[in-house]
């Protein structure tokens, strides 16, 4: 199977499966009173909402599949319920342009796509990575970009500071991610007798635990995660990045059933009203993200990324 992700997500361990309720209207920014939403913020396009499939506009509400908290994309607010992060700012802002909610609705990662192909849930919007092999089971509305980076112990003792010098090392990486064909990739070139011992783990949380207690040197995760916990006043003294680099960047995509072609074009539609309007570039500098933003809204873009990404 090929890895799902995203590339993982990480960090605040919180509760097992949850309904979430994401008013379109309604949770913001974990760093930013809501009052502070952009004075350009996309409004609602009834256009757009005509548009949009018959039993979606007579629920009114997007069931947005989601994974585990992933900082920065996604994470759980003080309350250990609701979800904040980028994605769910986007989300709200789609919501917003559509004249509906999204309602994110917590499934295992792995089982993400196969719920979407079933129609369980209408969209899945979990830092899911595009690329031409998913793209055979379902389409993406592109939404940011990003590639892997290595975290590892601060002070990084190791002195790790590229792929290679993972080689005859101990790795922590969820499963199911491209960060597990990013190093099994990578181990083809490793020399006899110094293959990466690849652990693999349900959460990045978990992974990241591996990290800190001694038992794994690095992990691998997606830039903008790998860093909120280097930087994050509550883990940054036990994590750093080994370097600045990313390896593979490759784009997100909100992921679509084949068959749901109007959705997924108003999805992206609306999405550039989002990218127009200036409200992106806000959410994406509010959370600290700015690097991955893309310059348009696009679909099925990851198709050259084949590797992994």
């Amino acid at each position: 199977m090929t890895p799902l992700r995203r590339r993982p997500r990480h960090a605040l361990v919180a509760g097992a499966a949850l309904l979430v309720l994401l008013m379109a209207s309604g949770c913001g920014s974990d760093r930013a009173q809501s009052g502070d939403r952009a004075a350009s913020a996309a409004t609602f396009d009834k256009a757009l909402h005509d548009r949009l499939p018959a039993g979606i506009r007579t629920r009114a509400t997007v069931r947005v599949g989601w994974g585990d908290p992933y900082p920065p994309a996604s994470l759980f607010a003080a309350d250990g319920r609701t979800i904040v992060g980028f994605e769910p700012d986007l989300a709200a802002a789609l919501g917003r342009v559509l004249g509906l909610r999204f309602e994110f609705v917590n499934v295992d990662f792995a089982d993400l796509l196969p719920q979407l192909k079933r129609h369980k849930i209408d969209v899945a919007m979990a830092s899911i990575t595009d690329n031409a092999e998913r793209e055979k089971d379902v389409d993406f509305v592109n939404y940011f970009q990003a590639g892997t980076a290595i975290i590892v112990q601060r002070g990084n003792l190791q002195r790790i500071s590229t792929l290679k010098d993972l080689c005859g090392k101990v790795v922590a990486v969820e499963k199911e991610t491209t960060q597990v064909d990013l190093l099994r990739r990578t181990q083809k070139g490793c020399a006899a007798g110094k293959r990466i011992a690849i652990r693999t783990y349900g959460e990045n949380a978990s992974a990241l635990v591996q990290l800190r207690t001694g038992r794994a040197v690095a992990v691998l995760s997606d830039y903008p995660p790998a860093v909120h916990v280097s930087t994050d006043e509550r883990t940054k003294a036990h994590y750093q990045l080994a370097a600045s680099t990313q390896y593979e960047p490759s784009p997100y995509g909100i992921a679509v059933a084949k068959d749901q072609t109007v959705l997924r074009d108003v999805l992206r539609d609306a999405l550039e009203r989002v990218i127009r309007s200036g409200e992106y570039a806000e959410v994406l500098r509010r959370w600290g993200v700015p690097s991955g933003a893309l310059k348009s809204a696009t679909i099925n873009a990851g198709g050259t990324h084949t590797g992994a990404g």
